[in-house]
């Protein structure tokens, strides 16, 4: 009995392990013939205009030069596979763009308040040129800096010469505004609001300059004592850090509601410090934000008046007090209105396989911690492409495909109407065309095509209307296509179909 037992066990153990080598070595199920998404993730990059760190390459440039810089560093970007770039358009209180607030940079002409010659207009430039290319631009602002010690001498038309009551000198030579003025607060609303109203731009950007750096005054307070002696003196009862704290808070507020009050779908988005305060998580030590630069970043993020937040992480991931993915994860708990979180990273200048090695971590790290909206921001441009390497790594990994920037539903959540496509067989090749019903709403299109059982894509740009497709491909033959629309927030369209016959 026992024995029988044994033998009628062994067979049931052979028969299973049968069945489970059965199981291993079968063949893989056939692909779908269902039309696959296009990636989605932020890809963008940082343009630095303050000490002419990225562009132009010095001040007073011709403008010819100006033009064929920018046009390199966005064909650059377009090349490698990048959605997106974050153009710092007013360094100083001044403007790398035509303004009736503030005066021309420095960094632009070469002398504050003067024109470029023969006239343009830098943003629309670049605007329209990025555009072109399939990239978002994001204007770039700070907030609070009057003056940069980089920016030479201070010109008539200086808001250090016009308005000396909303100014303090900081011990580093850095002018700076006094962020619980409410006049400080109504010029900076101005210039952003007329950002937005004239220009055709995807986004509005502020980064890690609110309060400065204790660095800058010598690691002493800000000076703003007959600001706060006039709250004092009016009833207020916040402690000083409170009080400038709301300051910051009330600005990000407004300037969230009143962007989107003139343009819905123009994007607000922060690039605070990466660590809110030490402690949080407890592991990481480190600047604190909250109580250095007054900006409760936590806040504005809880309260979701941002669109997208970019913490800048830029510490490595196995540096335990300043973490990457700690601190990812940290900033994720926190964002409870869903907002994209695309952290900012620092690729450096280190051409080393180490190095290029650890972006390529983060970039694949922030796209398993955040599968709902990947992404993130490179610091800074020139370290991109000043660095083959780290380029080469980029684009044979991770940004081999080009994506589409993840859409932002709370914003708008109507996909425009679907393309009208048109194909013509010639020869050898297939020729797609298309139209939409409503141009103005789209800003991509998305041409998919399956040769075989495998599915690809390519992404065009706005005034891209035809595509061409060779019939065979590596042996095999092109058997269906769909073209989709894309408008300004990332809504992707029905895909309109065609079987090749």
């Amino acid at each position: 009995m026992f024995r029988r037992s044994i033998l009628v066990l062994s067979a049931a153990a052979l028969l299973a392990a049968c069945h489970s080598s059965k199981q291993i070595t079968q063949s893989p199920a056939p692909v779908s013939n269902a039309v696959p998404a296009a990636a989605a993730e932020f890809r963008a990059a940082w343009v630095a205009t303050v000490a002419n760190i990225n562009w132009p390459s010095k001040p007073g440039l011709p403008v010819a030069q100006q033009q064929q810089e920018a046009i390199a560093l966005l064909d650059f970007l377009k090349a490698n596979h990048f959605n997106a770039v974050i153009f710092q358009v007013r360094p100083q209180a001044d403007a790398l763009y035509k303004s009736s607030l503030e005066p021309w940079s420095y960094y632009l002409t070469g002398t504050q308040g003067k024109a470029p010659e023969p006239f343009y207009d830098p943003l629309e430039f670049w605007v329209e040129a990025a555009h072109d290319r399939g990239l978002e631009l994001h204007v770039w602002l700070n907030p609070y800096r009057a003056h940069h010690t980089a920016g030479k001498e201070i010109s008539d038309q200086s808001i250090v010469k016009t308005h000396p009551e909303l100014v303090v000198k900081l011990k580093e030579g850095y002018w700076w505004m006094d962020p619980s003025r409410q006049q400080v607060q109504d010029h900076t609303a101005a210039v952003v609001k007329d950002l937005v109203k004239r220009y055709d731009i995807d986004g509005v950007h502020f980064d890690d300059y609110f309060y400065p750096y204790p660095s800058y005054n010598n690691n002493e307070d800000f000076p703003d004592d007959a600001s706060w002696a006039a709250y004092q003196k009016a009833g207020g009862t916040l402690s000083r850090g409170d009080w400038r704290r709301e300051s910051v808070n009330k600005l990000i507020e407004r300037l969230y509601k009143e962007i989107k009050a003139e343009k819905k779908h123009v994007k607000f988005g922060l690039s605070p410090f990466g660590i809110w305060r030490p402690g949080n998580p407890e592991s990481i030590a480190g600047f604190d934000q909250y109580d250095q630069l007054y900006a409760d970043a936590k806040l504005w993020l809880n309260k979701g008046w941002i669109d997208y937040f970019a913490p800048q992480l830029y510490w490595p991931i196995n540096r335990i007090p300043q973490s990457f993915p700690v601190l990812l994860g940290w900033w994720q708990g926190e964002n409870t209105m869903q907002r994209h979180l695309w952290p900012g990273i620092s690729d450096g200048r280190d051409t080393s396989a180490k190095n290029v090695n650890e972006i390529l971590s983060q970039v694949m790290i922030s796209r398993g911690m955040l599968p709902q909206s990947k992404g993130v921001i490179h610091w800074s441009i020139s370290s991109l492409t000043g660095n083959p390497n780290m380029m080469k790594g980029l684009l044979d990994g991770p940004y081999k495909q080009d994506a589409l920037v993840p859409a932002s539903p709370w914003l708008d959540n109507t996909p425009p109407a679907m393309p009208v496509v048109t194909s013509d067989k010639q020869a050898d090749q297939l020729t797609v065309r298309w139209t939409h019903p409503d141009m103005k709403d789209v800003f991509r299109w998305v041409v998919y095509y399956q040769y075989g059982n495998a599915w690809s894509y390519t992404i065009l740009n706005r005034n891209d209307r035809s595509f061409e497709l060779k019939l065979l491909e590596n042996k095999q033959a092109l058997k269906k296509i769909a073209v989709t629309a894309v408008d300004r927030v990332g809504n992707e369209s029905a895909k309109y179909e065609i079987a090749v016959q």
